[in-house]
């Protein structure tokens, strides 16, 4: 049976294709198609039918995590009573409610016209599902427990902000919805904005931004987010007001309360990482608070968080260290992209009741569902682009190369295999460094990143050395989580570190290699540390600022001119601007010396 899911049109989407429930292929429109973001995912969509050798006739079933009728309806009839003496701005945002509710509706009805060129009943084939039921779904179907307890947060979707619900085998039951008007989601991408940042899009440079500053406001912050004996958010309208286009923003008591400047453009930057580090800690008690309630209330220890509140690894490591590393559990995508492969699982497991595959058949070790190319298919590019390159014609070989450049503190890119499924660069479209390579973070971020100094890079280190360096996570194999460094092992330089906010001194943002999911990153891990102060690399995004990693070669190969990277390994090809080539062959070298000396 061909289950094709799709997330929701918002924002972030993307396909994923379920043959009999095994995941065949899953990833998001924008790093194939990274103007479009919006809208049905065509991009995926087709990438997913040839993965799985398929057609529009072969599916059985088409799940769309929205259900734009449910959705729309509670956007309209919620937000009138917030504005009930602002009649213009009520007008404007139902009239936007409307046109969104048209456009979803589009949508289902263009995938329904698809599928009816085929056999079959097309109504039934397209099912819309709560959008949050499909952020739970991937939380709970992906996680390794038989039960668990569920809690998904987001800006919104369908016109809620968040749902708890249990999770039992194959059955997903909800115990409790959050409208989108207490969205937690919401709060954060509103200071977001205000710190300078832009919202829906930047909120992981605020969670960074929080370890640098004091929660000096953390109690004003929870006056806002919820309410006295409820255990759910409550978002206090009072801090916000309306303006004629129905928009929120901080009012004057929210100045007023926190003592700072009504514009922004006066607000320091001290201001801003006080801002960034309260409302972090805030969002963590308000969270921590909600599951203790409701694992008493269940009875229920294992935990599954879905919805894009849970990118927030800083959120994610705090709930570990309250309720136990080993009982938390975040899916590889937790947001808006996630849901495609929620609604496709959703589908197969509480609708048609298949079975779950038993332990351990169904810990979730690999996301590599996106695009994979051949040998040829790197070639030929290469040879279009006309450049430079090597063939290193053995494994061997390429390794050794790795290495040598490595240990000669170039940034290298490494492309290979299939490309990772969600947010996170997992060694497969990734860019590797030492770690104890002079300046290594300041030229990633000045050469290549062209991001802000407060923003960590990863490391990537192999799961049998792991236990020697740090207290780690399973949740880091997606790092989903934070580590920390031991102190008797602490050889990790400290620009590569966290600390700060709720966090213990000697945090590390870690990456958790396993021999029979990457060999080829596992391998290079071990040569590497034969002759360093330990098997780690950093490893970060292979990616120009502003956009996704790389997921064809030439997208690896643009990437590679266009930024301070030494050198480039796509599959077994190799690259390098003059700054390496001397590293592998010395005479390159000489000859620049000697006609220096000429």
């Amino acid at each position: 049976m061909l289950i094709l899911g799709l997330s929701s049109f918002k924002n972030d989407t993307a396909a994923a294709l379920l043959r009999d429930g095994v995941i065949v292929a899953a990833i998001e429109n924008a790093k194939l198609q990274p103007s479009a973001t919006r809208g049905i995912p065509e991009a995926a969509i087709e990438y997913c039918l040839q993965q799985g050798s398929a057609s529009w006739n072969d599916l059985d079933l088409v799940a769309v995590a929205s259900d734009a009728a449910p959705g729309w309806r509670r956007r309209s009839f919620s937000r009138p009573r917030f504005s009930p003496l602002a009649p213009i701005a009520t007008t404007f945002q139902e009239g936007k409610e409307f046109s969104r509710f048209a456009w979803e509706w589009t949508g289902l009805r263009t995938l329904r016209q698809r599928l009816s060129a085929g056999n079959g009943n097309a109504a039934r084939k397209v099912v819309a599902l709560d959008h949050h039921l499909c952020h739970a779904s991937s939380a709970f179907f992906l996680s390794p427990y038989e039960q668990a307890l569920i809690l998904t947060l987001d800006g919104e979707g369908d016109g809620r902000a968040g749902l708890i619900a249990t999770g039992d085998g194959t059955k997903i039951r909800t115990e409790k919805t959050i409208s989108f008007t207490d969205s937690v989601g919401w709060i954060y991408s509103r200071i977001t904005d205000l710190i300078g940042f832009i919202p829906s899009k930047d909120e992981h440079k605020t969670q960074w931004l929080s370890l640098e500053g004091e929660p000096l406001y953390k109690d004003i912050f929870l006056r806002i987010l919820r309410r006295p004996g409820n255990p759910l958010p409550g978002v206090n309208f009072h801090y916000f007001h309306r303006d004629l286009t129905g928009a929120f923003e901080p009012s004057r008591f929210f100045f007023d309360q926190l003592g700072l400047p009504a514009d922004k453009s006066q607000l320091t930057p001290e201001n801003k990482r006080n801002l960034a580090s309260s409302l972090q800690v805030a969002v963590t008690e308000v969270v921590s608070d909600l599951l203790a309630f409701y694992q008493k209330k269940t009875g229920m220890t294992k935990i599954c968080l879905g919805g894009g509140v849970f990118h927030n690894t800083l959120l994610v490591a705090s709930l570990e260290r309250k309720f136990s590393v080993g009982n938390i559990f975040v899916p590889p995508a937790p947001g808006n992209a996630g849901t495609a492969l929620g609604a496709a699982l959703y589908v197969w497991h509480q609708q048609l009741n298949n079975p779950r595959p038993p332990a351990p058949q169904n810990e979730l070790r690999s996301v590599y569902w996106g695009p994979s190319y051949t040998r040829t298919d790197v070639k030929d590019v290469l040879d279009n682009a006309k450049a430079r390159y090597s063939l290193q014609n053995t494994g061997e070989k390429k390794l050794d190369s790795a290495v040598q450049l490595l240990r000669a503190g170039k940034i290298v890119g490494w492309f290979h295999g299939a490309t990772e499924f969600g947010p996170r660069s997992l060694g497969h479209r990734s860019l590797l460094a030492s770690p104890w390579a002079p300046y290594v973070t300041e030229n990633l971020n000045d050469f290549v990143k062209h991001r802000e100094s407060f923003r960590p890079f990863a490391v990537s280190v192999r799961a049998e050395d792991c236990e020697k360096y740090f207290e780690g996570s399973p949740l880091c194999r997606l790092m989903n989580s934070l580590a920390t460094v031991k102190p008797d092992a602490d050889v990790l330089p400290r620009a590569l570190q966290l600390s700060g906010g709720q966090l213990g001194a000697n945090m590390v943002r870690l990456h958790i290699v396993e021999k029979e999911v990457d060999p080829v990153l596992w391998e290079l891990l071990r040569r590497f540390g034969e002759n360093e102060p330990a098997p780690i690399l950093v490893n970060t995004s292979f990616n120009l600022p502003g956009e996704p990693p790389v997921i064809r070669p030439k997208d690896a190969v643009r990437t590679f001119f266009c930024s301070g990277i030494d050198a480039v390994f796509v599959d077994n090809f190799l690259l390098m601007k003059s700054s390496a080539a001397h590293i592998l062959n010395p005479k390159v070298q000489q000859n620049s010396e000697a006609q220096v000396t000429a």
